[in-house]
């Protein structure tokens, strides 16, 4: 336990200093391992997972279903999504705001990634926002909160790495993801409604459209739609696994693409170097944090937690705040995918310890690391927003997202009460 706390002590000095997390990772993993079992140990240790990572099958579905959002950021169908969302939800109070949130879920549905949708919602939504006169902090904070679904709302990169490194069902992941997914969007939506409900200069509402406008707008968006249900629906009935699936969801998103006339040489060459670069740094932070987590290991971490749960009868509901508050506290220092490579493999057997589904707490995880989206330093959502919004403030943006926070502590609260939201719809098919 001690060298496992002197590891942690190390790699937080080290990033906070400044020395890029990779780096980290393997300078304490392999001194770590070499200080227990040598330094050819430690050397072979590296290799073999570096070699297992990037060689691995199972991890083939990463690239593939980031491909996937590549070809639909550019497909130009961001705009369509948007469009339905305004004819539907538009009219109501803080609709612009609405509009942005649902067409941030629903992107998400089809992209994967909470960075894409926050940088894609804010091209489409950002003008919308002000040109109803929404006040900057609290446009700015509504698409970076509508960017987190992207990381729950399946396909979901992190739940898919969650997934690989814990060996839980991915399409069980998938379809655990969907019911909180939505909760999170409507209790988005119910803050911006009570946002402009008690301060009614924050945003205008928009005109209400006849319904032939609406279903036009709803027949634009038909096959986005159809790729939605044809990858989660083929997955949930077992028509194919989840990287064939991906491959079909990437091969149907270069379709669209193809159709709305975008798939010229530079967009699909954009798309593709997105691709490799994203799944290269994913596989690369992966490999470095599992180098950690064999020095974690060595050095008994895990069996002395799930020992000393037992040996203190501790509260298993306090175990499992304790854990969601570590994982706030890394979100809001650490990127989100590289707090949950470096945490699950040793958190996961604790759970389990204690009687929880895995399926379970790997939607808890997502909810919790993704509030590190939002919140500062990090708030990766909120910096992006903010280049699309040139001349206003950081802190501006970080108090607009506030509230949005306070609805996913709230999310996060009800998943921990009641696990049945995350386990309904897998318990159905699973």
């Amino acid at each position: 336990m001690t060298g496992a706390l002197i590891g942690f002590g190390v790699l937080f000095t080290l990033t906070f200093l400044g020395v890029p997390l990779v780096a980290s990772l393997l300078l304490v993993g392999f001194g770590g391992f070499a200080v227990y079992r040598g330094f050819g140990a430690a050397e072979a240790v590296v290799g073999q997972q570096f070699f297992d990572a990037m060689s691995s099958y199972g991890f083939s579905v990463i690239p593939l279903f980031v491909l996937m959002g590549a070809f639909i950021q550019r497909g130009g169908l961001a705009d369509d999504l948007f469009a339905l969302a305004r004819a539907c939800l538009g009219h109501l109070r803080g609709g612009i705001a609405h509009t942005t949130i649902g067409a941030s879920g629903a992107f998400a549905a089809v992209c994967g990634s909470s960075v894409a949708a926050a940088a894609t919602m804010s091209r489409v939504a950002i003008p919308q926002l002000r040109r109803y006169n929404y006040e900057v902090g609290f446009a700015g904070g509504t698409v970076a909160a509508g960017g987190t679904l992207g990381i729950l709302i399946p396909p979901s990169v992190p739940l898919v790495i969650f997934g690989i490194l814990t060996e839980t069902d991915i399409a069980a992941l998938f379809m655990a993801g969907i019911l909180p997914g939505i909760l999170l969007a409507l209790f988005y939506m119910v803050t911006a409604w009570l946002m402009v409900f008690l301060r009614p200069g924050l945003g205008m509402r928009a005109d209400r459209l006849p319904w032939i406008e609406r279903l036009e707008a709803f027949r634009k968006t038909l096959p986005i739609v159809g790729l939605f249900l044809l990858v989660l629906g083929g997955i949930y009935w077992g028509f194919f696994t989840p990287t064939e699936a991906g491959a079909v969801g990437a091969a149907g998103a270069f379709g669209l693409m193809a159709m709305r006339g975008k798939a010229d040489l530079k967009n699909i060459i954009d798309a593709l170097s997105e691709a490799v670069l994203t799944t290269t740094a994913i596989l690369v932070t992966m490999s470095a944090s599992l180098v950690f987590n064999n020095f974690l290991t060595i050095t008994g971490l895990t069996g002395q937690l799930i020992n000393w749960v037992q040996s203190y009868a501790a509260v298993p509901f306090m175990v499992i705040l304790t854990i969601c508050l570590i994982y706030i506290v890394l979100g809001a220092v650490f990127d989100s995918l590289a707090a949950m490579i470096l945490t699950v493999p040793v958190l996961t057997p604790l759970v389990a310890s204690l009687g929880y589904d895995p399926v379970w707490f790997g939607i808890l995880v997502v909810v919790a690391v993704e509030l590190g989206l939002i919140t500062p330093p990090m708030g990766m959502n909120v910096f992006i927003v903010q280049r699309h919004t040139p001349g206003v403030s950081i802190w501006t943006l970080f108090r607009g997202v506030t509230p949005y926070v306070v609805a996913n502590l709230l999310l996060l609260g009800l998943l921990i009460v009641v696990p049945w939201f995350a386990l309904a719809i897998p318990n159905l098919g699973f």
